[in-house]
């Protein structure tokens, strides 16, 4: 232990000057003379140094194929023998069959348990494989499983429908399949065909004209809108135009074509209608008699400069005080306190480990969570990110996204360091199979700890003592901090930045933050129940945003339970109180839920959720688990009977909804489920079949999100300080006591007894071996790594 010893002078009874310098002022006045007494260039920060390497216990069996995995699988699907009939899809049409992705097939826990936590085999690899069979006579949508891998004799391609509860296994029919550019190429000659007849009335209206998307001649975007089925049997777009431009987001314009695009021939494609003014035409012949008639106006015009929607200095707001100094920072100047395997995406932090995989649909996942060596968590991933708008106009009115349909784990991009993440984190690339490649998006993954802002403990125990010149007897203090690891998908306009901060008390927490462009709508002064005005023509639309996480909780074991504690209001009598006859006071009621089933979180935070081992307690008989406790903005979906998210976002209508595991359930939505709202590929509710929920393994699906109120501070982006939303696991009855007692990142300071008459004026500090680091820090400007390809 190191102890210093400081002393002060205090002269009794007298008062002191109000000139004399506040406390610490002579350190700081003293500073610079201490900085320049001591060359710190001799001692540099080991900020950029890498952690320290380790070997993971197992090989992480959760991680995508390799590229050499995707090669041989995207060969063997072409390959004439599989009788796939696969055309490369840079030349295909809609009425052919081509390969949409590949990806990986999520590993049965069933298979790795033993493996993991024995001496059972490995479990096999195998890809997933998305084709649009365009033509067949019936044509559809199919997902294959192809392994095991790497690719040999043994290798099969197998339809991969026993993960999907909708009726149809892993096919969907074409209509209700991913609108992918091919389809857009198949309807947009009829689009080109309406709007070059028209191009003297959206000259008038809209400033701009539209020959095509690749045409130079047009000056206005397009843009569809999803879904674009209800059921599969039908398909649709709802086409809303934009000034073009990187901020064509927040320049809507007010004219939309709505077309009928069912099955794979486009010469059987038509017009629906036209909407302008909030008017709806049937045909062109329509729009034109009104237009003609001087129905047709609008109030408001888009301003043809976008500089104040990008993010940059803008000189118009002037500049603050001080901001020509560099913001603070948060550095590791300690030397980094992980470890991490870097091949097996493995990483060990003050008591934490973990294996990180990603997929291109989901992105970041976390697998084998364990706290001091013993599991918390299986599984911890993001399964959906919904967004659902409303409005009074088509494309608002319309609006449902899911951004796993998208591929969100594909958007995962280089992050800006000392901006997006520390100076000085550990980054790991992520790796997408596009095709027979695979691209390399370089430093899409940051690791780094932090001081948490606060302290993790503390205490001043208090002296009564008249010679005590502090006042307190002793006083402890434990420094908090934490790891996280942090991802930002920038999935269209939306950049979202995901969080997993492991703290170390044994709590975990998931944040997730929004930044990036609205989805506007054009601005009408009728219409401000669904969002304010937010610019010369422009509304911010009102949307929810929530996104569900799966937390696969194994504590100590398979066998938990979820346990309910509400916090009551009683009336009782006590026979020390005789005077107050019958009163009210607070008491907890505990139960286990017994069946599969959703709950919301109870008014005024009165109901705890924690996850507990069905038959293991702590030294003081309790049962030993993890408490789940709702942080900021833990929102379910607003809608919950819209015709565009009946049933394709089941899993987003509730807070919380616990179901028994399942190696047939491990997503809980579908990636093709946008497009079928009301026939599911995958449907959610069909998980709650009464199945019980107690002494089993069991997961817990969760939403976090906003309901995004738009305001004029979302321009140019939303910000990430009040679009947030957290949720956090902590340790409930797991350990005997709080996990601080271990921590040598703490001071305790004493004040010695004196003998005698004298004064105690003798403070003991202790600092535990742990030194403050004096070093020179030499920061290097970022930089953004190109994305590769192997």
């Amino acid at each position: 232990m190191i102890r210093q010893f400081i002393r002060v002078v205090l002269l009794l009874g007298m008062f002191i000057d109000a000139a004399t310098p506040p406390l610490g002022h002579y350190r700081q006045a003293s500073l610079p003379r201490f900085i320049k007494s001591r060359d710190l260039h001799d001692s540099v920060c080991s900020l950029y140094e890498p952690a320290e390497l380790i070997a993971a216990p197992k090989a992480n069996i959760w991680a995508q194929i390799s590229p050499e995995d995707n090669l041989a699988v995207w060969n063997l699907l072409h390959n004439p023998e599989s009788g796939l009939n696969l055309t490369d899809p840079n030349v295909a049409k809609v009425n052919d069959n081509y390969v949409w992705y590949i990806d990986t097939v999520h590993v049965n826990k069933s298979d790795v348990l033993p493996y993991i936590d024995g001496s059972g085999p490995k479990p096999s690899s195998w890809a997933r494989a998305i084709i649009f069979e365009g033509g067949k006579a019936e044509p559809v949508s199919q997902e294959y499983m192809v392994g095991p891998l790497p690719v040999s004799s043994e290798t099969t391609i197998q339809k991969l429908d026993y993960l999907y509860n909708g009726g149809s296994g892993g096919s969907v029919p074409f209509n209700g399949r991913f609108f992918d550019q091919k389809r857009v190429e198949a309807a947009e000659p009829l689009l080109v065909s309406v709007m070059s007849n028209i191009t003297d009335i959206t000259s008038s209206l809209l400033g701009g004209v539209y020959y095509g998307f690749a045409d130079p001649r047009s000056t206005l975007t397009s843009t569809t809108t999803n879904p674009t089925s209800f059921d599969g049997s039908q398909a649709f777009q709802v086409i809303m135009f934009r000034l073009p431009g990187p901020a064509t987001y927040l320049r809507p314009l007010d004219f939309f074509v709505h077309l009928d695009s069912t099955g794979t021939d486009a010469s059987l494609y038509k017009l629906k209608g036209i909407v302008t003014n909030t008017l709806f035409f049937p045909t062109v012949a329509d729009l034109r008699a009104a237009f003609e008639a001087g129905e047709l106006a609008e109030e408001f015009y888009q301003p043809s400069d976008d500089a104040w929607a990008l993010v940059k200095y803008n000189p118009e707001m002037g500049s603050r005080e001080l901001e020509d100094k560099f913001a603070p920072q948060q550095l590791g100047v300690g030397g980094k306190r992980y470890k991490t395997d870097p091949d097996q995406k493995y990483v060990e932090y003050m008591g934490w480990s973990f294996y990180v995989a990603h997929t291109r649909v989901l992105g970041v996942m976390l697998y084998d969570i364990r706290f001091k060596g013993e599991r918390i968590l299986y599984e911890l991933s993001m399964q959906e990110a919904a967004a659902q708008y409303g409005g009074f106009q088509p494309k608002a009115a319309t609006t449902l996204y899911h951004d796993t349909h998208y591929q969100l784990g594909a958007d995962l991009f280089p992050l800006v360091e000392g901006f997006d993440c520390p100076f000085g984190s550990t980054y790991w690339n992520v790796t997408v199979h596009k095709g027979n490649a695979t691209m390399v998006n370089s430093n899409a993954i940051c690791i780094f700890e932090t001081d948490a802002g606060f302290p993790l403990s503390r205490h001043r125990a208090g002296s009564s003592s008249p010679t005590n010149a502090y006042g307190f007897e002793n006083l402890g203090v434990v420094k908090a901090s934490l790891l996280t690891l942090r991802s930002i998908a920038t999935v269209g306009n939306y950049d979202y930045l995901f969080d997993y901060g492991f703290n170390v008390d044994g709590s975990l927490e998931i944040t997730v933050r929004a930044s990036g462009y609205l989805q506007s709508s054009f601005f009408f002064r009728d219409q401000g129940a669904w969002g304010p005005r937010i610019q010369e023509a422009t509304q911010g639309s009102l949307h929810d945003h929530v996104l569900t996480w799966k937390a696969d909780f194994d504590v100590l074991g398979t066998e938990n339970n979820l346990q309910v504690t509400e916090l009551k209001t009683v009336n009782t009598t006590q026979p020390w109180w005789p005077e107050l006859g019958e009163f009210e006071q607070i008491a907890l009621e505990t139960h286990n839920v017994e069946t599969e089933s959703q709950h919301n979180w109870a008014d005024n935070g009165q109901i705890m959720y924690a996850v507990n081992h069905a038959s293991k307690t702590n030294k003081w008989g309790a049962p030993r688990g993890y408490r789940i406790v709702p942080g900021r903005s833990n929102i379910r979906l607003s809608t919950l009977n819209s015709p565009f998210s009946r049933r394709n976002t089941a899993l987003s209508k509730a807070h919380l909804t616990v179901t028994r595991q399942h190696d047939t359930e491990p997503w809980g939505n579908s990636v093709q489920n946008l497009n079928m709202p009301w026939k599911p590929q995958q449907d959610f509710d069909k998980f709650l079949d009464g199945e019980s929920v107690e002494g089993t393994d069991l997961v817990v699906w969760m939403n976090l999100g906003m309901h995004h109120f738009t305001r004029s501070e979302d321009i140019p982006v939303t910000l990430y300080s009040e679009a947030v939303s957290s949720i956090m696991f902590a340790p409930q009855n797991f350990f005997d006591q709080a996990q601080d007692g271990d921590l040598k990142n703490r001071r305790w300071y004493t004040v010695p007894e004196t003998t005698g008459s004298g004064n105690q004026t003798t403070l003991v500090s202790e600092a535990y071996g742990v030194e403050l680091p004096q070093c020179g820090i030499a920061l290097q400007e970022p930089t953004i790594a190109p994305i590769g390809q192997l």
